[in-house]
């Protein structure tokens, strides 16, 4: 696959694939209502997911909340299990632990800290690589800046690099209610301190957002530092789909940190790109087509994604099986 093919040469997921990731949840999908075109909405996508035998999906938005959505969507459709989250982005205050409390009492599961408004993001000198597409985020950032209406970026870390007051009562608001930590956009060298800072606080299910994104690209050695710390490593579909990086690093990484440290999500929704629903098995297609054995595969989609949802274990998951260094419930 490459990130040269049109929505009409999409590669359609082998029926191998499909049975592999049922049971599944996406942990990263850009779905309608939202404030930039998507693919589909979240109601569409429940249906189809209910045909394909998907457990759920993660309501993914870098600026609102989306538990109320998550829970309608629930209510229409309750065999999609549809989980609501929030970004920490200047839209709701950043690092705002009266948001995450009001989220979580919502029945938010996921809380990504920030994305598009992290200093790290805000700061990236790097460049797309040629033929990358860009974010679709990155011109609704540039459309507020023109308006006057930018926000300063928003800080983890205080001066002495340790988690700052609000970060820490963000992260014990998400140990509190047993929510999961994502890391968003942050730099690899936050990303480290924030993990521990959050392990020590007594948050149980934490992901490394994308580390192979362009603003981010974690070394392999660091993504492996982050695993005792319990944090799984989350590849997603759409990095080396859009050519931010290649597919050799990302399937390498992959290798490097461990199937078992790995989650695959799809970080799908964009007009362009493949159908949401079939995001997760054309990962499939590609890491067998790469030597990765169908248990490591159904590791990485279903049971590592269904632990950072906070869904049960399903029958064949690996005996009590938790992430390396994860606490047990």
């Amino acid at each position: 696959m490459t990130a040269e093919q049109t929505p009409a040469t999409h590669r359609q997921p082998s029926a191998r694939a499909r049975e592999l990731v049922r049971g599944s949840y996406d942990l990263h999908v850009h779905i309608a209502p939202d404030v930039m075109r998507r693919r589909i909405t979240d109601l569409e996508l429940a249906e189809r997911y209910e045909q394909l035998g998907l457990a759920g999906f993660v309501l993914k938005s870098h600026y609102v909340p989306t538990q109320e959505r998550a829970e309608l969507v629930r209510a229409l459709h309750p065999g999609v299990d549809a989980l609501g989250a929030i970004t920490l982005n200047a839209s709701v205050g950043g690092m705002n632990p009266v948001a995450v409390e009001i989220a979580a009492r919502g029945g938010a599961q996921f809380v990504w800290l920030p994305t598009v408004d992290s200093h790290n993001q805000r700061t990236c000198a790097s460049e797309e690589p040629d033929g990358a597409k860009p974010p679709m985020w990155a011109q609704l950032q540039q459309d507020l800046r023109d308006a006057g209406i930018d926000s300063p970026a928003i800080p983890v870390l205080d001066a002495a690099g340790e988690v700052d007051e609000r970060t820490g009562q963000v992260l014990d608001v998400i140990a509190k209610h047993d929510m999961t930590l994502a890391t968003g956009h942050l730099h690899g060298d936050e990303s480290a301190v924030v993990v521990a800072a959050a392990r020590a606080r007594g948050v149980r299910r934490i992901v490394v957002t994308h580390p192979e994104f362009t603003s981010q690209r974690i070394p392999v050695e660091q993504q492996r530092a982050l695993v005792p710390h319990g944090a799984l490593l989350e590849r997603c579909l759409t990095t080396p789909l859009t050519g931010k990086v290649d597919w050799e690093t990302w399937l390498g990484n992959i290798r490097g940190a461990g199937p078992e440290h790995s989650v695959i999500s799809s970080d799908l929704g964009q007009p362009f790109n493949p159908p949401v629903e079939d995001g997760l098995a054309l990962a499939a297609d590609i890491l067998l087509e790469h030597g990765f054995t169908e248990d490591e595969v159904r590791l990485m989609a279903v049971h590592n994604s269904r632990f950072l949802a906070g869904a049960e274990p399903l029958a064949d998951a690996p005996a009590h099986h938790t992430p390396k260094g994860g606490v047990a419930a």
